[in-house]
């Protein structure tokens, strides 16, 4: 990555970007849309997509009046397609997706979509030399080798939603990458952070979801409390950053203030702070390079008493180390990892596991799936099913 040269060149600030959002009805969706809101003389929808939620859909087709609509359950479709009260808007089903994600019209692509689904639409908006605003990580955690190419300031094309790559991307802004020491990806450590061990197989569903900073879906709430979600992000930020896995770490900070920090080879760091707002890194990604004014609280300094920090203890969060041997192994790894962590969340939703059965789940399924040598889009697929296959089966 080479320095970035102010005001940058993508995107034109006196043009109107028209955005395609996929996941337009869950938190990173309806979030970019508030900020669509805010700045209608800069960003126009042309594209939404959701899974199943047609009425959430609808009520948002009818406000911004998109070219397109997109719905992953045809069930539903015919619902939609009758409380929509216009004709402006085509519907379509989740198999177009990534011809969506490329559209020629398309400025910028925000994809919010949950899980390894939202490769295909990151990897073909790349492609066809979109931008892309990402809040789904598992692209760059699955396909990373596939996807290196498009990374980095210089070619100003991938840019991260994350709080936490958005802040390394804000503190790096003007610095040369030799100059790079650390990268210090924070984290709250979840509603678990300070519950005694021996309570772990105690844990239900329902404590899992009470995320103590942020409000988020259920798969990366869940996430969230593992830790699985810090270890996907320092995998993130290994191909996002071009940075080797020994000069990233991660921090539990609870008061989630501080969103990362990046260290410089003279020993001074630089740290982007705020309130947990996910509207200021994912308007960051649709403005970058420029700032643009945002409604969101600011800090008070005069009230803030401190900021805590501790280590990742490995023995309370055991898949954020499987996370971190599975970026070591490479190749298919991270893949498996993602695949057998998002069946892995699910069952637990389900109440079919407990708690502490997730990394265990996911460790088997590491352990049993091939890692093949040579990663392409074809066998990235093959891996995913394998994994989801195998997790499925695992009888705990």
């Amino acid at each position: 990555m080479k320095p970035i040269k102010l005001p940058g060149n993508n995107p034109n600030p006196l043009k109107t970007q028209k955005i395609v959002v996929l996941g337009s009805t869950g938190s990173i969706g309806t979030q970019t849309l508030e900020v669509v809101r805010q700045h209608g003389d800069k960003l126009q929808v042309l594209a939404l997509s959701a899974h199943r939620n047609w009425k959430l859909l609808a009520d948002q087709v009818n406000e911004f009046h998109p070219k397109y609509a997109i719905l992953g359950d045809e069930n539903y479709l015919p619902a939609l397609r009758n409380a929509i009260g216009h004709s402006e808007t085509e519907c379509l089903l989740a198999s177009s997706l990534p011809e969506i994600a490329s559209l020629p019209e398309a400025d910028v692509i925000v994809n919010a979509l949950v899980g390894f689904a939202g490769f295909s639409s990151t990897y073909e908006a790349l492609k066809s030399g979109k931008r892309v605003a990402l809040a789904n990580k598992e692209s760059l955690v699955v396909g990373g080798p596939l996807l290196e190419s498009y990374c980095g300031r210089e070619k100003d094309q991938l840019l991260p939603v994350d709080s936490e790559h958005s802040a390394i991307l804000q503190c790096l802004v003007g610095e040369r990458d030799k100059d790079i020491e650390q990268l210090i990806i924070t984290a709250s450590g979840g509603p678990f952070r300070d519950t005694p061990l021996e309570d772990f197989p105690k844990i239900t569903v329902s404590d899992a979801l009470k995320h103590p900073n942020w409000e988020m879906g259920a798969k990366i709430t869940i996430d969230s409390a593992t830790m699985m979600n810090k270890g996907l992000e320092v995998i993130e930020a290994k191909w996002l950053f071009n940075i080797p896995l020994e000069k990233i770490e991660a921090v539990i900070h609870p008061q989630s203030i501080i969103h990362s920090m990046v260290t410089f080879a003279d020993g001074s760091t630089k740290a982007q702070l705020g309130h947990p707002d996910m509207k200021v890194p994912i308007q960051y990604a649709l403005s970058y390079p420029v700032r643009w004014p945002l409604e969101t609280p600011r800090m008070n300094w005069s009230e803030i008493q401190k900021l805590d920090f501790r280590p990742v203890d490995y023995q309370r969060f055991p898949c954020f180390k499987l996370a971190m041997d599975a970026l070591k192994e490479g190749s298919h790894a991270p893949a498996i990892l993602n695949a057998a962590n998002e069946v892995a969340v699910q069952r637990f939703l389900d109440k079919e596991i407990g708690y502490i059965h997730i990394s265990k789940l996911v460790e088997q399924t590491l352990n049993r799936i091939s890692n093949a040598t040579t990663v392409t889009v074809t066998s990235l697929y093959e891996t995913d099913t394998a994994a989801r296959d195998f997790a499925q089966s695992v009888k705990l």
